[in-house]
């Protein structure tokens, strides 16, 4: 069943394309779960396409596409300290955003940017029976920019200037916790793992139309989620599997310190559906098909981030051979309508997403 299961791993690939929020990587547990010694390494790239109308206030016209295309990419180790015990350490990239109004549009230059990386260490350890249990420590660096067109800062209450804030890397400790039951001799494996908040302080430098502001420091919480994963096979060489995924979005705000405002925040938590087959075709090649529904955050949102709920399908190919696979997938997202603060609509959007995984057993 072996190479069923990298089957059904090589649609998560793709994943990151849009998740809820601004999530880019849901980080997934399963290298845990990997036989002896392992290594794998992945990227992956989105391409969302993101276009509205603005409020009658700017001109009721076309925004255009605002969210730009972007790489993520992640690292990961496993191994066995002894029959019982192991551990991974894994670096990703768990959230980022890279939004801007084009020139044209009457909120040109409105435009936010997060980059955030995490380095997690995991242990393991196996009761007996098929149960097992888990935790890690995460680290996270994150920093962040915005940039607010003197029309959108009066509008929120500001003077008539261009607003700029950007925030310094911070780096902030969370943990996870999880259990797993597993039955190899069908390729069953139920997981769920828990992630805390991680909340960050960070040190904003702001400007109005260039003139700087005494630095001023303001607070961001990572949300913390809850993740159920799942796959069992069900005929030879087939198997299915899934996942759903609760984040705490509402926790989630960026405020603008001088405007007294949150630039970012939603209005309810998302969760995502996830459902999928796996299929080994050949002692080599195997497949997968996948789709999810996630319900979105709310309205109104925030004008850096317009996304409703979203449905999305996913394709997945692996290749194994001796003590390496190499797993490709894409991924197609319908993006639901959304309101935003500031009255702007968007609908009948869409992501792309693609990715590739390579991973050595030894």
């Amino acid at each position: 069943m072996r190479n069923g299961l990298m089957a059904a791993l090589a649609c998560a690939v793709a994943s990151p394309a849009l998740a809820g929020g601004v999530e880019r990587s849901t980080q997934p547990m399963s290298i845990l779960f990997e036989e002896g010694r392992y290594l794998e390494a992945g990227a992956s790239f989105g391409s969302p396409s993101l276009t509205g109308n603005l409020a009658a206030g700017f001109g009721s016209s076309p925004t255009g596409n605002i969210a730009k295309s972007f790489f993520t990419g992640a690292i990961g180790y496993k191994a066995d300290i002894n029959d019982k015990l192991s551990y991974a350490i894994i670096f990703d990239e768990p959230i980022g955003a890279d939004v801007v109004y084009p020139a044209g549009s009457a909120l040109a230059t409105l435009s936010g940017e997060i980059k955030s990386k995490a380095l997690t260490g995991v242990l393991r350890y196996k009761f007996g029976g098929g149960v097992s249990a888990y935790a890690g420590l995460r680290s996270v660096w994150t920093s962040g920019a915005v940039s607010i067109p003197a029309a959108v800062v009066s509008a929120l209450g500001g003077p008539a200037a261009d607003y700029v804030m950007t925030s310094n890397t911070d780096q902030a400790f969370g943990y996870l916790v999880g259990v797993a039951y597993e039955k190899p001799e069908i390729a069953l494996r139920v997981a769920l793992t828990y992630q805390s908040e991680i909340e960050h302080g960070f040190t904003a430098q702001e400007s109005f139309g260039g003139a700087p502001l005494p630095a001023t420091g303001f607070s961001s919480t990572i949300p913390d989620s809850l993740t159920l994963d799942f796959r069992s096979g069900v005929a030879k060489d087939t198997l299915v599997f899934g996942s759903v995924r609760w984040v705490n979005w509402k926790d989630f705000v960026i405020p603008a310190p001088a405007l007294g405002v949150n630039i970012v925040s939603y209005p309810k938590n998302s969760i995502t559906y996830t459902l999928g087959v796996g299929r080994k075709f050949t002692e080599n090649w195997s497949g997968s098909i996948s789709v999810s529904h996630d319900t979105g955050t709310g309205n109104p949102t925030s004008n850096l981030g317009p996304v409703g709920k979203r449905n999305s399908i996913g394709l997945g190919v692996s290749y194994t051979r001796d003590a390496m696979t190499i797993s490709a997938g894409v991924q197609y997202s319908h993006i639901g309508s959304a309101t935003t603060t500031l009255g702007s609509t968007f609908d009948d959007n869409s992501a792309v997403g693609a990715g590739m995984r390579v991973g050595f057993r030894f």
